[in-house]
């Protein structure tokens, strides 16, 4: 027991004045004698024996009294149980991430946790909470209401690791910390240091119905001489029975409309679109997730594509008939007629079995790739490895190693590659597969497109996320190779000359730092900017001669479509949409929060808190011990004899 006014307990030395009196009163009787008569004397002695009792009593309830109303005066109390956490501040952790739009049995998920926390909250309560995308620092609930009221789904997962660090970063000082989360994609690692020598209280709603299903992507299946057909691809994830309507809006307008029945967790349904331009988007309704529901596109009339072949005209021959005039701008070119000027202008540049590639067209060819263009490079057998090796050098670490003199066929191909993703409605097993004669073997960092049956690569992209480097490792003339002879040699060549800022569809994933390169030539204080009717931002951006670099981060916050705007000049449509991260509500990981302690409520929270670090005040009983023994006294006054 300890006190918090020790000092008070000086005055029990005030008891000695009750003892010093009662002896006062105890002190010998004079002998009087009287009448010898044997009754008055015994009854003198019994009355003597009875008053010295009650006064006994009188000094033990007296004594009692004065001792437990000083103790009573100094506040003895137990210590609390955690009274080594009492100037801890609080930190709270919430998840607004998409994950908690599910429903739970009171509704959303985040409405519920911020409805928890505006009701149980006290009023002079300090603290500080940090979601995925905001922090509000030393606050209390009332000044932030609204806020939270209107806290918006946040597209960021939710990391406790990272919040708990940019809080240690402001404050060093203990904390209570309340983590509110779904536990949706929750690693152990993401809440790895939260309780070392901090109180941590998980707060974890559930939701009730976990099945969702997401629009994840479309894309171009087939051009065709009106129309495109545009495919969508959905995810289902749990056991959906029902058929489900998808709708295709261009801007508001629904143009299609279909019905699609999930018999594996991954269906694709089409659409056929007129060939014009298109900004839009493909919607399904389920009664779940609502972010991954809708996925924005955007389809600009088709440019162009000007493509250049540097090499002998007689081996360019078969680039003519795949780069025909009515989708492409093709010209061939002989290396010693070659107008240098001309190939900043160029989407595609090919060189085509060149014995030698100077150092200047090597120079040339990287500001190309580094303005969004593709280059692509066939090998000559006569090349020398050093001259071709100086070449990819400027593009990253693929290199040739040697030569390959033995015929080899091409049997892998890389079905997932950018090059073939709209090709083959299904993997090809029966292929007839090219082959080569003779060629070199490649190695480094490139990703495979084409590959040996011996697994070396055949052919190889190298991408800066704008352009395309392609590398080929043998020479593909029909005197060493029948690849022009194969299924693949349109598809291969007819992609590699694409330039996705011109052609195909625009959709944009939000936080993937996907860059844009236009043709668009802007003065130095000059600058684009993209909006809708929602909004607008600048994105980062870098004048490339007559070309600007878009750069958009994190943003836009919000998915839609939108246009980029010179002024009042329309440039291009672009749209962006959400990582489909959060769409699966089963990867909930609970158990990774079962080291902190459960609470059901905020108001559980501070509960115990306040319960582990109150102390025990002892005060109230001595009061009450007090006056029992002040009605003992009167009791021993009034009945006592």
């Amino acid at each position: 027991m300890q006190f918090k006014h020790p000092e008070i307990l000086y005055f029990l030395f005030l008891l000695v004045i009750p003892i010093l009196i009662h002896l006062f009163q105890l002190r010998r009787f004079r002998k009087e004698y009287f009448t010898n008569v044997r009754f008055l004397k015994e009854l003198s002695i019994q009355t003597r024996k009875s008053s010295q009792i009650k006064k006994w009593l009188l000094l033990f309830t007296r004594l009692m009294l004065l001792a437990l109303l000083i103790t009573a005066f100094a506040q003895p109390y137990f210590e609390a149980k955690d009274t080594g956490n009492t100037g801890n501040e609080m930190l709270i952790l919430l998840d607004n991430s998409f994950s908690m739009q599910a429903k739970g049995s009171k509704g959303e998920l985040l409405k519920r946790a911020v409805q928890d926390l505006l009701e149980n909250t006290p009023g002079d309560q300090q603290f500080s909470l940090l979601t995925t995308n905001g922090a509000y620092w030393d606050t209390d609930i009332k000044s932030i209401q609204k806020d939270l009221q209107n806290l918006a789904y946040s597209a960021v997962p939710f990391r406790p690791d990272f919040l708990f660090t940019k809080a240690e970063a402001k404050s060093r000082r203990s904390k209570d910390v309340v983590i509110i989360t779904d536990a949706v994609n929750l690693d152990s690692k993401n809440v790895s240091g939260l309780g070392n020598g901090n109180p941590v209280y998980a707060l974890v709603p559930e939701a009730e119905n976990r099945k969702n299903v997401s629009v994840d992507s479309v894309y171009i299946s087939q051009v065709m001489d009106n129309f495109y057909e545009v495919t969508a691809e959905m995810k289902a994830y749990g056991d959906f029975k029902d058929e489900m309507p998808v709708s295709i809006y261009d801007g508001n307008k629904m143009i299609a409309k279909t019905i699609i029945k999930f018999n594996k967790n991954k269906e694709t349904t089409a659409f056929n679109i007129p060939k014009k331009d298109f900004h839009g988007y493909v919607s399904v309704s389920d009664n779940s997730l609502t972010y991954d529901n809708t996925y924005y596109f955007s389809i600009s009339k088709p440019e162009k594509a000007k493509v250049l072949a540097i090499g002998e005209s007689v081996k360019n021959s078969f680039l003519a008939r795949i780069y025909t005039e009515d989708e492409f701008s093709f010209k061939s070119s002989e290396l010693n007629a070659l107008d240098y000027n001309s190939l900043q202008n160029q989407d595609a540049i090919i060189l085509n079995e060149l014995a030698e590639i100077p150092q200047a067209l090597v120079t040339t060819l990287k500001s190309v790739y580094e303005r969004g263009g593709n280059i692509v490079v066939i090998p000559s057998g006569e090349a020398k490895m050093q001259n071709l090796n100086n070449m990819l050098g400027s593009f990253g670490n693929a290199a040739f190693r040697g030569s390959m003199a033995n015929e080899r066929q091409i049997t892998k191909i890389s079905f997932s590659h950018p090059l073939y993703q709209t090709v083959f409605e299904k993997k090809a097993n029966n292929f007839q597969y090219p082959k080569v004669s003779r060629g070199f073997t490649l190695s480094g960092a490139g990703l495979p497109v084409l590959a040996y049956d011996d697994q070396t690569p055949f052919l190889i992209s190298v991408s800066n996320r704008i352009g395309n480097l392609y590398v080929f490792s043998a020479p593909i003339n029909k005197t060493n190779s029948n690849f022009q002879n194969s299924p693949l040699i349109v598809p291969t060549f007819y992609n590699m000359a694409q330039n996705n800022n011109k052609t195909g569809i625009s959709a944009f994933t939000i936080g993937r730092n996907r860059s844009l390169v236009l043709d668009a030539q802007l003065s130095a204080d000059e600058v684009v900017s993209v909006k809708n009717n929602e909004g607008s931002f600048i994105p980062m951006q870098q004048l490339l001669d007559n070309k600007v670099k878009l750069s958009f981060g994190d943003y836009p916050e919000k998915a839609g479509n939108y246009s980029i705007m010179r002024g009042s000049t329309l440039l291009k449509n672009i749209s962006f949409n959400h990582a489909r991260t959060e769409s699966n509500l089963n990867l909930d990981n609970t158990s990774v929060l079962d080291k902190f302690t459960k609470a059901d409520s905020v108001a559980t929270v501070y509960n115990d808190i306040k319960s582990s670090r109150t102390a025990d005040e002892l005060w109230k009983w001595f009061v009450i011990g007090t006056l029992v023994f002040l009605l003992l006294e009167l009791f021993i006054q009034k009945f006592v004899k």
